[in-house]
């Protein structure tokens, strides 16, 4: 069996666009005729620079190769240009692939991935959710509302989950790890004391940052949520310095989570060597695919860490992190975005009931991809997945910070993930 054609579906989820402005689904067709599918998460260049990186890197490393061979192809990518080293954007392409090899293999052997990287661990995966606006709350100012944060919050409670996610500390720039201003710590701590009211000891607290703040802002900022409890403080400075995550994570009696933005071994075991990080939250269609991560749940498991893989992207990479999730030991709980196209678009083959996930026995992913559905909504836009706003924190008039990426506003500059 031979690996043979790649297909590549850019693919926009209607308004209000949860999981990003687009989703890059990739299929793989071997010269047997099964065909598997894969998702890359964003990368730092635009989807139609992206495809080009995907056609590369399948046809550099993949094309005519028995898609067994996972660990070969991973070396190749990893060792293009003479770099071994990670590499966001061929990493990036080479998961959403690697997915789709592990596809083909799961329905060639008639088995779910799980069963072909060490079996069922997990019958149920906790799973939790960011907080999105319900149909009464208005769109802009759900995300500097506590209030309506508590009412989503309770919302998702009374649905079974047993853990929620929000950020509304503040914008995340181009200029890299800023002071917090004392409005948005403020702002923090009435989320965090408004939610907690609602769902009491029912849920966890997830406290979501995305790497903006210097690490003494980020130590000011965990240490005023302590009286909460959240179950996390997810990246609260730049990723890639882990010494100085470490300095948070001992200051600060919050454990840190990390990793969406991280990709291979090599940028997770740093973590872990430095003590940074007790939750790893790899995302699969980033991090260098499932076997790879596979191995960093291994790696997590020496240093008694815990695994919640992360989504901000379409059901693909959910499938895929799901199927890692079943066949590890560390795992924590899986990001969840519960859409009527994100259902659609896996023809309702993969869902969460009473807050979890039951892995499918299904081949492969154990999904069924819409096709159709997908080349239905092409992405004709020129923002990336995500963005980051280029001007500073406002210490004088707030900052209102848009969760998400609504495809109402495609080129807002402040997106959360």
């Amino acid at each position: 069996m031979r690996l043979t054609d790649l297909d590549i579906i850019i693919t926009a989820p209607p308004a209000p666009g949860w999981g990003g402005r687009y989703w890059i689904l990739v299929k793989l067709t071997t010269d047997s005729g099964i065909t598997g599918w894969g998702e890359c998460y964003a990368a730092s260049v635009g989807p139609e620079a992206m495809t080009h990186v995907i056609r590369d890197v399948f046809g550099r490393h993949m094309e005519g190769e028995n898609p067994e061979n996972i660990e070969l192809m991973f070396r190749r990518a990893y060792s293009a240009g003479f770099t071994q080293r990670p590499d966001l954007t061929v990493m990036g392409a080479f998961s959403g692939l690697e997915i789709a090899c592990w596809d083909i293999l799961g329905k060639h052997r008639d088995r779910p991935i799980h069963a072909l990287i060490g079996g069922r661990m997990n019958d149920r995966i906790r799973a939790y959710t960011y907080l999105y606006p319900l149909a009464q709350h208005d769109l802009t100012g759900f995300w500097t509302s506590p209030d309506q944060a508590a009412e989503a919050a309770a919302d998702c409670v009374a649905r079974g989950y047993t853990a929620v996610k929000f950020d509304p500390a503040g914008p995340y720039t181009i200029r890299g790890g800023h002071m917090p201003a004392m409005t948005d710590i403020a702002q923090s701590v009435a989320f965090c004391k408004a939610i907690r009211a609602a769902v009491g000891d029912r849920a966890d607290l997830l406290f979501g940052t995305h790497g903006q703040f210097s690490t003494a802002g980020a130590i000011r900022l965990g240490q005023a949520l302590e009286p909460y409890a959240p179950l996390w403080f997810e990246e609260p400075v730049p990723p890639d310095n882990a010494e100085e995550m470490a300095r948070v994570a001992r200051a600060v009696r919050i454990p840190v989570a990390t990793g969406e933005r991280l990709t291979t071994k090599a940028e997770f075991a740093a973590l872990l060597r430095a003590g940074a990080a007790d939750i790893l939250q790899p995302a699969l269609g980033r991090a260098g695919g499932i076997w790879e991560m596979k191995k960093v749940a291994a790696l997590a498991e020496a240093y008694n860490a815990q695994m919640a893989p992360h989504l901000y992207a379409g059901p693909v990479e959910w499938a895929a992190n799901v199927q890692l999730a079943t066949a590890i030991p560390n795992l924590l709980m899986c990001e969840t975005i519960e859409t009527p196209f994100h259902d659609a678009l896996i023809k309702g083959s993969l869902r969460v009931e009473g807050g979890f996930i039951t892995p499918p026995d299904g081949p492969g992913l154990g999904i069924e991809v819409d096709e159709d559905l997908a080349r239905a909504h092409p992405y004709r836009g020129d923002g990336l997945h995500l963005q980051m706003q280029e001007a500073p924190c406002d210490y004088v008039n707030g900052n209102a910070f848009q969760g998400g990426a609504p495809a109402t506003v495609p080129e807002a500059s402040g997106t959360g993930a």
